[in-house]
């Protein structure tokens, strides 16, 4: 098997490496990664500027192709360029930080697993549940990933289909809930600013990166995640809102007059 490995928080951090070391146990794994942090970069691509690329060796793992640019960016110009043919399967991750909920949009991890079923190939995003407290296992969370995509590939991981993984950060000896198929949540988060004055008095505003969720249905991946289970979400880039888009074809609309 054949993966393309990318992330958004850098091609030298630690959720990547710990990330390889786990893949090259299915197969061929090649590193094409942001050169820097970019997360909650979104889907965002560079159109206006040039890729900058570098091979970089990371801590005695691998040697890898570091991009001056997104991870939306980074899957892209794999696939155009840089590997030597389709890869058998995409992941992005493992992220510093979960993705669940409404995270899902801002998320640059998602966005190069998106991408990559964009390009009609399977893909995998995996994130790790930060915690105040407890220090983040990527060895741990490496392994966790690498079992469950042996399963999801077993399961019928299709090209072009994206599974989101996210899972808990426990204390040393404690196992996950369990293993949960779960729905994105959609209720907003609520992001905390803080404001400030520059030295001339000006107000200005910094985000804390502290985020509150209000009610969460129990049957999402932030109620699972929050119980200390692994979440599998299964997600699709088709924004069509198709409830409503059956409702209005089914009116009789009468075109403008110029």
């Amino acid at each position: 098997m054949f993966i393309l490995l990318t992330n958004d928080d850098g091609i030298v951090a630690p959720g990547l490496v710990a990330m390889y070391r786990e893949l090259v146990k299915l197969g061929d794994v090649q590193v094409v990664a942001p050169e820097t942090v970019q997360s909650a970069a979104g889907h965002g691509i560079t159109i206006a500027a040039p890729l900058m690329t570098a091979r970089v060796t990371v801590e005695n793992a691998f040697t890898g192709t570091a991009v001056a640019g997104r991870p939306a960016d980074c899957v892209k110009l794999a696939v155009a360029q840089l590997v030597p043919r389709p890869p058998d399967l995409v992941v992005s991750g493992i992220n510093s930080g979960a993705n669940t909920g409404i995270n899902v949009i801002y998320s640059g991890t998602v966005a190069a697993a998106i991408e990559a079923a964009f390009l009609g190939l399977p893909a995998v995003a995996s994130s790790l549940w930060l915690r105040p407290g407890i220090d983040p296992d990527y060895r741990i969370a490496a392994r966790q990933t690498r079992q469950l995509i042996e399963q999801l590939l077993a399961a019928g991981l299709a090209p072009g289909q994206v599974a989101s993984i996210n899972l808990p950060s426990l204390p040393p000896g404690r196992e996950p809930a369990g293993v949960r198929i779960v729905r994105q949540c959609t209720h907003p988060w609520a992001d905390t600013y803080e404001m400030r004055k520059d030295p001339r008095g000006r107000e200005y505003f910094w985000n804390t990166s502290v985020f509150t969720l209000g009610k969460t249905d129990e049957d999402t991946d932030v109620a699972a995640l929050r119980d200390e289970h692994i979440t599998v979400t299964p997600l699709c880039f088709d924004l069509t809102d198709h409830a409503t888009l059956r409702a209005w074809q089914g009116r009789d609309w009468k075109s403008p007059a110029g």
